[in-house]
């Protein structure tokens, strides 16, 4: 192909991104609803609730903690590559956490699921930015991001509806038929591409890489484990993770081959974007998760009806994301950017304002706000991190887009929840006054707790559940307007940082080996 016309099948084979993407969405937003099927002790494994935590959180740990060092390896040996190896050991570990027989088992397949997922994410994107050429990157990847709402959109009402009629192993099962089809597109559609610089492979970088985001990872999840961050186990893998990944970038800034450039953080798009990214997912995940239980819980809907709800947030994504390049190109990226932040702020912060009886309607509506501002944020901040790194580093970048979302969303889901805990804790200490001794410590820990006890109390248990849900939605209410607070910090940096229209749109350097690599891309 001639040089930046882009790969000829390329919307095919955008097509065949979003659909390998599908089941790393797909099985997030569907494991979800099912949590309360497998911590059941009869449908599903009797999962503990710090067993149920490590059932995500190991995921969480290894997807974040690898995620860099995949893409690194992609753009070394292969992206099509890396995607296939990734999606045939998601399948597997997907087949083995179906038939799981006890949580520890479940752990450990979830696990696995992470590193397949740390494989497919980084290369679907950049596979994406290598076949397309600069002007067309900014609508791929909205078309991109828009494949991760229709996910979002399906995950929840698809998990429903197999927990509805199968056990609760199908929620895994259904990834097994989408990874053996998306292998077989990717092998007929998909060409290979590397970085043909053949530098050395930077062992440290990559070794301090996934050693200080583990650290740091891990001591994230322990928040929403301890429900605090005053805890040792909290605060030295933080901090480790912190001093390793300082290293790292010391390190980065002074060899002649790093695994990452750490120069590009002077280009403000660049870091901006990166910025922005992290901080909406710190607020926006924090507040996705808790509306979980919100729904479920104080609500009553079934899963079904739960995934139903998250409908608006998703359709308002998939009808908007492929549109922000176009918004872009006439407003330019920091009045659409600033005006994103702007809405998404305000809306976080009307969480604030939810009550046990608040009418649906107005959170639907809320949600598909929420969903339409971060559709004009969230694919031109990942297309200014893609467009400001060389085509040959797309995996690097892609990585780094990945990374700051999970470890920004794992710590907004740790910090707003152990928020909501201390809020919920406290509400309950006087609300679990006739509760047994024995029983006290599953009230006052969470709200699924409660209302496993309530069941077990008759028409008594009404009132616990009122008592519940009152601190529940308290604990909300706090929660929100943390998340309101960090959406805040982001809308001043992209309205003081991201550059405007003046800002000419400028194609990444190409290297003396970018000729030869497009025409190995066949």
């Amino acid at each position: 192909m001639e040089p930046h016309s882009g790969h000829p099948r390329r919307w095919q084979i955008l097509g065949v991104m979003v659909f390998s993407l599908l089941a790393v969405v797909l099985d997030n937003t569907i494991l979800n609803v099912a949590i309360k099927t497998i911590a059941d002790p009869v449908h599903g494994l009797g999962a503990t609730q710090s067993e149920l935590e490590w059932a995500m959180n190991s995921y969480t740990l290894v997807f974040a903690g690898l995620l860099f060092t995949f893409g690194v390896l992609g753009d070394r040996y292969g992206r099509k590559r890396m995607l296939m190896t990734g999606m045939a050991m998601f399948g597997l570990a997907s087949l083995v956490s179906a038939y799981a027989q006890d949580p520890m088992q479940l752990i450990g397949a979830r696990a696995l699921m992470g590193l397949g997922g740390a494989a497919i994410m980084p290369a679907t994107l950049a596979i994406i930015s290598n076949v397309f050429p600069f002007h067309e990157r900014g609508k791929a990847i909205g078309i991109w991001a828009g494949g991760v709402g229709i996910a979002i959109a399906i995950g929840p009402i698809t998990g429903g509806l197999l927990l509805e009629h199968f056990w609760w192993g199908s929620v895994f099962l259904v990834n097994v038929p989408i990874v053996l089809v998306a292998l077989a597109l990717i092998t007929a559609l998909v060409p290979d591409s590397r970085d043909p610089d053949k530098v050395g492979l930077d062992p440290v970088g990559v070794l301090l890489s996934i050693v200080g985001l583990v650290s740091l990872v891990y001591g994230i999840v322990r928040i929403s484990d301890l429900g605090t961050v005053a805890d040792v186990s909290v605060v030295v893998p933080s901090l480790a993770g912190l001093a390793i990944l300082a290293a790292f970038v010391w390190y980065e800034s002074r060899i002649d081959h790093p695994a990452f450039d750490v120069r590009h953080f002077r280009n403000p798009a660049f870091t901006t974007a990166i910025s922005s990214v992290g901080l909406v997912f710190f607020s926006a995940m924090g507040v996705m998760f808790f509306l979980a239980f919100y729904w479920q819980i104080v609500r009553g809907f079934s899963p079904l009806e739960s995934g139903a709800l998250v409908l608006p947030f998703a359709i308002a994504q998939l009808i908007f994301s492929p549109a922000s390049a176009r918004m872009v190109d006439r407003y330019g990226a920091k009045a659409l950017g600033t005006a994103a932040m702007v809405v998404i702020t305000l809306c976080l912060a009307a969480y604030a304002l939810v009550e046990v009886d608040t009418p649906i309607w107005i959170l639907l509506v809320l949600g598909f706000v929420q969903g339409a501002a971060m559709a004009n944020l969230m694919p031109p901040a990942t297309t200014a991190i893609m467009n400001a790194l060389p085509r040959e580093k797309a995996g690097v970048g892609s990585s780094m887009s990945n990374v700051v979302r999970q470890v920004g969303g794992t710590l907004g889901i740790a910090v707003l929840g152990a928020i909501l805990s201390a809020v919920y804790r406290g509400g309950m200490e006087a609300g679990a006054g006739a509760v047994p001794e024995q029983l006290r410590h599953l009230v006052t820990e969470s709200i699924s707790g409660a209302a496993g006890v309530a069941g077990r109390l008759g028409p008594h248990g009404a009132s616990l559940m009122d008592a519940a849900n009152d601190a529940f939605v308290e604990g909300v209410h706090w929660a929100a307007l943390g998340s309101a607070a960090v959406a805040l910090i982001g809308t001043f940096v992209v309205a003081r940082w991201m550059p405007g229209r003046t800002a000419q749109a400028v194609s990444p350097v190409v290297t003396k080996a970018e000729p030869e690599r497009e025409a190995a891309v066949v």
